[in-house]
């Protein structure tokens, strides 16, 4: 899943040119984590009464009520949900009919809704990024699912939302509000040759940023003492300017973008944080890729001993690794800090729409039927992102022994923190992820990261106005 997101920066774009100096030269089984503080999930009880549902709407007034969906996914995406919608539409026992619409990506799908929201027009149902729901909000036009979330007949036991990660359930909500439940989460992970590093003399996977660069620079060490010189600027960790991954860092150092709903860059822990991966870069230790370039067949040439992507991105991993003959042992980590390790979740929710009240249920009842652990298995199997409940994790065990590196990237959960739960995170993302590339094309100078995070702050808080 990728965030098609883009704004020009011409102000962060303009400073940073300014700032321009030389270039540089170039498997384990998982289980639940002991650290969880949820309950397990228990079965039901038993009961010879059928719960009452407290929503008002008869079961046959159900019966061929249409509901549209709007979704961002084509390809393999799109096929696997038309599929659980054909499933829905010929086992459900409410008569309920789903009908879907590609949007083609995030951002086409974001612009067509907010354009058709004051029209008839508008779905019923959309699968978007929570900040897009936080926007739409605004204008009124979003279901509270809280009630639907609690009904005694239709909705969530307690038990089943402790089968939620608290990470996952609770980037919906603001205040007392629910405006979606999660469809997808994913999060982006530090890649290490486990077997490379073993060579190198490291027995174990870095903890703390001062074990990060201990490796790194002993892998970049290794290419300057080799024959060719034109692997002498790589060997350490291979530059990856996504947002997320400009935020993982910040949050490992104990650092963040917020100050309660304002951005805030300019902080010591941040400063801290972007200097050290700066200098890793200055030093020789990090290294930016030629555009064009695959970082993970990169990864798979040992031409970097860390790499960064995405969940539903080691599949890519996989096959490069096996296109090159490399049978390196390799996993996934979170961002090490000076004292921890942290990453960031992010990924895209059920929106409900306002609509008849008739259909306003019959969505929520087909979005309760898609978050059963049996469909998010499917789903994990074909898309490789994280299981969004405990229960369909306990259904994966083949999948988890046949993608080990998936496994160890979903075992670190525990340590896992949410993107902002802001309409405008929508923008400033974006500015953060062009903000992060441009200091790395301009090779601004460690010594003056304190400047480019006071324009970030000064543009987020533009943006927000």
């Amino acid at each position: 899943m990728t965030h098609a997101r883009s704004l020009p920066l011409l102000l962060l774009a303009a400073f940073l040119a300014t700032l321009s100096v030389a270039c540089q030269p170039a498997p384990h089984a998982l289980t639940p984590s002991p650290t969880s503080t949820r309950a397990p999930l228990t079965p039901h009880a038993t009961s010879t009464i059928p719960a009452s549902s407290n929503i008002g709407i008869p079961e046959e007034a159900l019966k061929g009520v249409k509901v549209e969906v709007w979704m961002p996914w084509f390809g393999v995406d799109a096929n696997l949900f038309e599929s659980q919608v054909d499933e829905f539409n010929k086992t459900n026992p409410w008569g309920i009919t789903v009908e879907t619409t590609s949007q083609s990506n995030y951002t086409e799908l974001y612009n067509n809704v907010t354009a058709a929201l004051p029209t008839p027009a508008r779905p019923q149902l959309v699968i978007a990024f929570p900040e897009h729901a936080f926007g739409w909000d605004t204008s009124g036009q979003v279901v509270d699912l809280t009630r639907y979330v609690n009904d005694p007949k239709y909705g969530f036991s307690d038990e089943e939302v402790r089968d939620f990660p608290p990470v996952f359930w609770s980037q919906d909500t603001i205040g007392q509000k629910r405006v979606g439940v999660p469809a997808e989460r994913t999060a982006r992970f530090m890649l290490y040759n486990e077997s490379w590093a073993r060579e190198l003399g490291y027995l174990s996977a870095p903890k703390t940023a001062s074990d990060f660069r201990q490796q790194a620079c002993a892998a970049h060490q290794t290419m300057l003492k080799n024959t060719d010189r034109k692997d002498d600027g790589q060997g350490g960790w291979l530059v990856d300017t996504n947002a997320t991954t400009f935020v993982s860092w910040m949050s490992a150092f104990g650092g963040g973008i917020l100050d309660g709903a304002s951005y805030r860059f300019l902080t010591p822990k941040n400063l801290t944080a972007l200097t050290f991966v700066k200098k890793l870069y200055d030093d020789g230790c990090a290294w930016v890729a030629q555009p064009g370039a695959d970082p993970a067949a990169v990864f798979a040439a040992r031409k970097a001993l860390f790499a960064t992507a995405a969940l539903e991105g080691l599949p890519d991993y996989s096959r490069a690794m096996a296109a090159a003959d490399n049978t390196d042992e390799w996993t996934a980590l979170a961002f090490p800090g000076d004292s921890g390790s942290s990453l960031e979740t992010y990924g895209s929710s059920y929106v409900i729409l306002k609509s008849s009240p008739e259909q306003q249920l019959a969505s929520w009842l087909f979005v309760r039927w898609l978050l059963s652990p049996e469909n998010q298995k499917k789903w994990v199997e074909v898309e490789g992102m994280l299981p969004l409940r405990d229960s369909a994790l306990a259904l994966l065990g083949d999948y988890q022994k046949s993608h080990p590196q998936w496994a160890e990237a979903v075992s670190l959960l525990p340590s896992a923190e949410m993107e902002p739960q802001l309409a405008t995170w929508r923008t400033v993302r974006t500015m953060i992820g062009d903000g992060f590339n441009a200091m790395f094309q301009s090779n601004t100078p460690s010594g003056r990261v304190a400047e480019v995070l006071a324009i970030m702050e000064t543009t987020a808080r533009d943006l927000t106005k």
